[in-house]
């Protein structure tokens, strides 16, 4: 997933063993069942399992089980997928670019859909042999073993696939009850060692494919892997942590090494930096050992260098605070704008205090950063000003979408990227202004809604930051608030319900409108309404489909396009009226256009 630069050498040997035959399915043949999907011993009856072999165009589907004896009981969940695949290979269908980064991600070339028509499939209950769907008169004893076996081969069977896909529609656990999706899914230590392994994989596309609905298809946003370390995963098998801790160790040092020796250096020295924090692995480096380590001639080179992996990146990323204070003692720039480090989350012209704030670097580094005078009003640039140019593509598609990645990338500050309790007051005490801070002149309050905690939620809250759209100059160009911020970012942010009842808490007005104001905001729009009226709202693009219903939209209005089915209820239960947005769209008529179908009994319950 992302890269600094791709590498051009051919990849090494795998880092995992296969010590059991990864067993898939044929595309075509997956496409022709129906139902509850049935277990590997059947499917191998049936002989519709197949060895995979390097000639094989292999999808490997990471998903979260809905059942303890049964992934999926009902068969909801691999239907969502055969619609998806569908979808896909009639053309219909595109993955799209996750909101963040929006176009900077290339969507895959059109000779996919065959190869993807005429692949396989990896999912694990047809891979895996299970003791509980053993076939009469198996032995049991063998059925674990060959079990066991599979099941430490998953690392090898995700870097051998060509596409990972997390499927992660909005679904119900049978036993638990409990609502399963994207954000319980990335929370599980096996399904977050199953996206190590493969975004850390030596093979040209890294990228994951995330299936929301048969509909929405996203790549996922290049920085969130590393926001979830397999040390702070769930298991339900609490012993299992120690082993598939190793794995994720296996597959990022592999990685490295792989790195050290094809290049290129910047992506090296990231991956490098990245140990401490992914493997909770604390080092004190001597400069001598930095020096070596992250392969800088001599101290002097180091801090003259201007790569997109400087000496001062290598010192923030990796924590070390004792070598970014000699760094920049030496007089090595800490307030330069990034370059290069896109596809890794971190975009062009924001600085290295924010880096550090978006990378969730501890409050000490962040202090150690203000005392040595990093700029904590600097902002990042727009991308035009940076040479950036529309991608080639539909005309109208490709402009409109450039004009919203600008709106989303021109003017953060660090205020606005806070990811703990711990960074509002390190800037407190700085006296950073919190009322302002955001892309498109949106508070500190709504990017912590989007993207952070509930904790830092509240210390914001605590501090008076205000959870309504009421200073003239907040949110003047996309005119929403922390609220609608929350139900934007409600599939992917596992504490998005827990911080809307903050908010409701604190008085945010659950009714408001969103209202976009501001010289550009008029035309941006009215673009967006265009282009989405032309190409057919239950057409568009997911990202279009929200800039162009933004005028007037509620927060459950939003949500309705995201599909929270909790947060949902939560608005509803105090008191969300069902109004249109200015386009006429009622939260009921927005989940109809983006296919939240499970969505509706809630809607129309409350519809008048």
């Amino acid at each position: 997933m992302g890269a600094l630069c791709a590498p051009e050498a051919a990849p090494t040997e795998p880092a995992h063993e296969m010590f059991f035959p990864m067993y898939v399915v044929k595309v075509s043949d997956f496409l022709q069942m129906e139902g509850p999907p049935e277990s590997h011993c059947a499917l191998l009856e049936k002989g519709l399992l197949h060895r995979w072999h390097p000639d094989m165009f292999a999808i490997f589907v990471s998903h979260q089980w809905l059942g303890y004896a049964h992934p999926d009981p009902d068969g909801r969940q691999v239907a969502t997928l055969r619609a998806a695949l569908r979808g896909v290979i009639a053309g219909s269908i595109e993955v799209e670019a996750d909101i963040v980064t929006e176009y900077a991600q290339a969507r895959y070339p059109r000779h996919w859909q065959q190869a993807i028509a005429e692949g396989y499939l990896f999912f694990d209950w047809f891979a895996i042999p299970q003791i509980t769907a053993r076939a009469a008169g198996v032995n049991e004893d063998a059925v674990k073993s060959k079990a066991a076996l599979a099941v430490q081969s998953i690392p090898a069977y995700v870097e051998v696939a060509n596409i990972f896909v997390s499927l992660v529609p909005y679904l119900t656990h049978v036993e638990t009850g409990k609502q399963c999706s994207y954000a319980s899914w990335v929370s599980r230590g096996w399904c977050r060692a199953e996206l190590w392994c493969h975004v850390l994989a030596k093979k040209p596309d890294t990228r994951v494919v995330i299936i929301y609905s048969k509909e929405e298809l996203e790549f996922m946003y290049p920085l969130q892997w590393q926001q979830h370390s397999i040390t702070t995963g769930n298991f339900t098998v609490e012993s299992d942590r120690e082993v598939v801790v190793k794995l994720g160790e296996l597959a990022l040092r592999s990685k490295i090494e792989y790195l050290s020796k094809a290049g290129p250096l910047s992506q090296f020295r990231f991956y490098l930096s990245q140990v401490p924090r992914l493997l909770q692995e604390k080092k004190r480096r001597s400069l001598e050992e930095f020096l070596a380590e992250f392969r800088f001639e001599s101290l002097q080179q180091a801090v003259q260098d201007t790569s997109s992996m400087t000496a001062v990146m290598c010192a923030l990323f990796s924590g070390d605070e004792n070598m970014l204070r000699l760094l920049v003692n030496q007089k090595a720039e800490l307030n330069f704008g990034l370059k290069g480090l896109e596809g890794m989350g971190y975009f062009d012209s924001q600085t290295p205090l924010m880096a550090a704030l978006k990378s969730q670097q501890e409050p000490r580094l962040i202090e150690a950063l203000l005392e040595l005078r990093a700029d904590l009003n600097a902002a990042s640039r727009s991308p035009k000003a940076l040479g950036w140019r529309p991608p080639a593509g539909p005309t109208r598609g490709s402009r409109f979408l450039y004009a919203k990645s600008t709106a989303f990338r021109t003017g953060i500050k660090c205020t606005y990227l806070v990811r703990t309790p711990e960074h509002v007051q390190v800037l407190l005490s700085a006296r950073a202004d919190f009322s302002v801070g955001g892309p498109a002149q949106l508070s500190p309050l709504t990017g912590a809604a989007a993207f952070a905690n509930a904790a830092t939620v509240k210390a914001l809250l605590d501090v008076r930051c205000d959870p309504n759209i009421l200073q003239p100059d907040c949110g003047r160009f996309l005119g929403y608030g922390p609220l609608h911020a929350a139900a934007i970012h409600s599939r992917e942010n596992a504490e998005a319900v827990e911080i809307a009842k903050l908010l409701l808490e604190h008085n945010a007005d659950l009714n408001a409108r969103a209202n976009p104001k501001g010289i550009l905001a008029p035309v941006f729009f009215v673009v967006g309404q265009i282009y989405g009226r032309m190409t057919g709202l239950q057409k568009a693009s997911r990202s279009v489909l929200l800039m162009s219903s933004l005028p007037g939209v509620t927060p459950l209005g939003i949500l309705s396009w995201a599909g929270n089915e909790q947060m949902a209820r939560l608005l509803l239960d105090h008191g969300a009226e069902m109004l249109p947005n200015d386009m006429g769209h009622s939260p009921e008529d927005m989940a109809r256009l983006t296919g939240q179908l499970h969505l509706l009994p809630h809607l129309a319950t409350f519809h008048v």
